[in-house]
C-alpha cells in the first residue's frame, strides 16, 4: 500500500462529491419530466468495483441510500460478464429495488481494462406501465399489477445499444417522455464515468484505490465516534399508519428497538405488523433507506456518506411485515411509509438524544393526476409535488422548518413552480398558501 496522505484523502472526498454533483446537475438539465427537473425526485451516485458507496448527490435521500444494495446485487448477478460500454437498467423491488417507478441506470467504469467503479443515476419516472398511469395503483394486490419489473438487464453491451431490449421495455410504458428521461440518466452516468476516469488518471490507479480504502475506514471511525456519544441502552418506539387501501378502518403498527453498545447501533423491527394486502408495503431496501434518511439527520453532517458510514449499523426487519414485504406483494406506496417510520425512530431516539431529536414531521399528502391534455391532445401524468410540503418538528432551542417537505425527502425536494405546472398540465392553481394553524 502506498503512503497515505491525509490531505489527499480529504481532497479525494471532495472530488468524488463534485463528480456526483456534476452528474446530478446533468440529470436535472436534461430530463423532461417535471417530476425530475422541477421536483428533483432523483439521485446520482458513485460506487467502487464491489458496489460499495463512495459518494452520492442526494436530491431525494430515500432513493440515494437504495442504490448501494442494488449495485452490489448487479455486481453479483453479472459476475465476470461486465464490460466497458455496458449500461444496465434496474427497478425490480425484489432484487434490491425500492419501488417500480424509481428506475436506475448503472454504468461500469473501467481503467486500463480493469473495473474500478460504477456510476449510477436513478429517478422517479412518469410511468412504468401496469394498470394505472403513473405507477400508483391503489387496487394492486401483487407486484405485476403495479408496473413493469426490470431485474438487472443490459440495454447497452460493449457500447452497442440492444435495440430489441430497449424497444421491449418502452413498448410497455405509456409515455415517450420516460424514454427520454432514461437517456438523460445514461448521460448523467456517462458524466460520472468520465469524471472518475480523469480522477484515477491524475492520481494513479493504485494510489487512488489505497486512498479510497482509507477514506472508507476514516468515515467508519467518525461514525463510531458519533454513536459512542449516544448513551448505551435499548430504546423503543412505535407508531401507526392508517388504511391499507383495502380494509376500511385498518391500521398497522410499526415497532422499532434501537440498541446502542459502544460504537455500534442496532435497529430491530420485531413487533411490526404483517404485510398489508394492498400496496401499502415497503421493500426491505426502501425501509433501510428510510431508516438511514432519518437517523443520519442526527449525526455530524460533515461525515461523508459512503460505505464506511454504514459499517457500525446492523438492521433486522422481519420478512413478511409491512416494512419488508414478501414476494409477490404490492409495494409502490412503500417509500411513503417513511413518514410514520420516521416517527417510530424519532420516538425511540428521543429517549437517548432528546437534545437532537425533532418532533414528528408532517405526513405525506400527495395526489397523482392523469388524463388527456385537451390543449395538446396527448396523455399526461403528474405527481403533485407542489402538495408534498409541510412543517418539520421543532427541537431543543429551535422551531421546525415551514414548508420543508416530508421526511424521506430530507428537505431536498422542491415544489413545482406554479406557472410551469400550469404550462405542463391542463390545470389552473387558484390558491397556493399555508393552512392556518396547521403547524407549517
Amino acid at each position: 500500500m502506498a503512503a497515505i496522505d491525509p490531505i489527499l484523502v480529504s481532497v479525494l472526498h471532495r472530488r468524488l462529491k463534485s463528480i456526483a454533483e456534476q452528474m446530478g446537475i446533468t440529470l436535472l438539465r436534461t430530463t423532461r419530466s417535471p417530476i425530475l427537473n422541477e421536483a428533483r425526485d432523483c439521485v446520482t451516485g458513485l460506487y467502487d468495483a464491489q458496489g460499495r458507496m463512495l459518494e452520492q448527490c442526494e436530491y431525494t435521500p430515500i432513493l440515494a441510500f437504495a442504490l448501494q444494495p442494488a449495485c452490489q446485487y448487479i455486481v453479483k448477478y453479472y459476475g465476470d460478464e461486465i464490460y466497458p460500454g455496458d449500461v444496465i437498467l434496474h427497478n425490480d423491488v425484489f432484487s434490491q429495488g425500492g419501488q417500480l417507478p424509481d428506475v436506475a441506470v448503472f454504468k461500469p467504469i473501467f481503467v486500463d481494462d480493469r473495473l474500478v467503479a460504477w456510476a449510477a443515476a436513478k429517478g422517479h419516472q412518469a410511468d412504468i406501465g401496469g394498470a394505472q398511469a403513473g405507477g400508483y395503483n391503489p387496487n394492486a394486490r401483487e407486484v405485476w399489477q403495479e408496473g413493469l419489473r426490470i431485474p438487472p438487464i443490459k440495454v447497452s453491451e460493449r457500447g452497442r445499444l440492444r435495440r430489441d431490449v430497449w424497444d421491449l421495455i418502452f413498448a410497455n410504458i405509456r409515455f415517450r417522455i420516460v424514454e427520454d428521461d432514461i437517456r438523460a440518466e445514461i448521460g448523467a452516468a456517462t458524466v460520472g464515468e468520465r469524471g472518475m476516469q480523469q480522477l484515477v488518471a491524475q492520481m494513479g490507479l493504485q494510489r487512488y484505490l489505497d486512498h479510497v480504502e482509507h477514506l472508507l475506514d476514516s468515515t467508519e471511525r467518525m461514525m463510531r465516534s458519533e454513536i459512542e456519544a449516544i448513551p448505551d441502552g435499548t430504546y423503543t418506539g412505535s407508531t401507526y399508519f392508517y388504511y391499507d387501501g383495502v380494509t376500511e378502518g385498518s391500521k398497522y403498527r410499526l415497532q422499532v428497538a434501537v440498541t446502542v453498545r459502544g460504537g455500534e447501533i442496532r435497529f430491530d423491527y420485531t413487533g411490526t405488523d404483517p404485510q398489508a394486502p394492498g400496496f401499502t408495503n415497503a421493500s426491505h431496501n426502501a425501509s433501510v433507506s428510510a431508516l438511514l434518511a432519518t437517523f443520519l439527520m442526527h449525526v455530524n453532517p460533515q461525515i461523508p456518506h459512503n460505505e464506511g458510514m454504514l459499517r457500525p449499523l446492523s438492521i433486522h426487519i422481519p420478512e413478511g411485515t409491512v416494512l419488508n414485504a414478501r414476494f409477490p406483494a404490492a409495494t409502490t406506496f412503500g417509500n411513503h411509509l417513511t413518514d410514520p417510520h420516521s416517527e417510530a425512530l424519532l420516538s425511540a431516539l428521543s429517549q437517548a438524544i432528546p437534545h437532537k431529536v425533532t418532533a414528528a414531521w408532517n405526513r405525506m399528502l400527495g395526489f397523482t393526476v392523469t388524463g388527456r391534455d385537451p390543449r395538446r391532445h396527448k396523455p399526461y401524468v403528474d405527481i403533485l409535488f407542489i402538495s408534498m410540503k409541510g412543517g418539520s418538528g421543532g427541537t431543543e432551542g429551535a422551531d421546525g422548518c415551514d414548508h420543508i417537505g416530508i421526511p424521506m425527502r430530507g428537505g431536498g425536494i422542491t415544489a413545482q413552480d406554479p406557472e410551469i405546472f400550469e404550462l405542463q398540465d391542463p390545470h389552473l392553481l387558484l390558491r397556493f398558501e399555508y393552512a392556518r394553524d396547521s403547524a407549517g
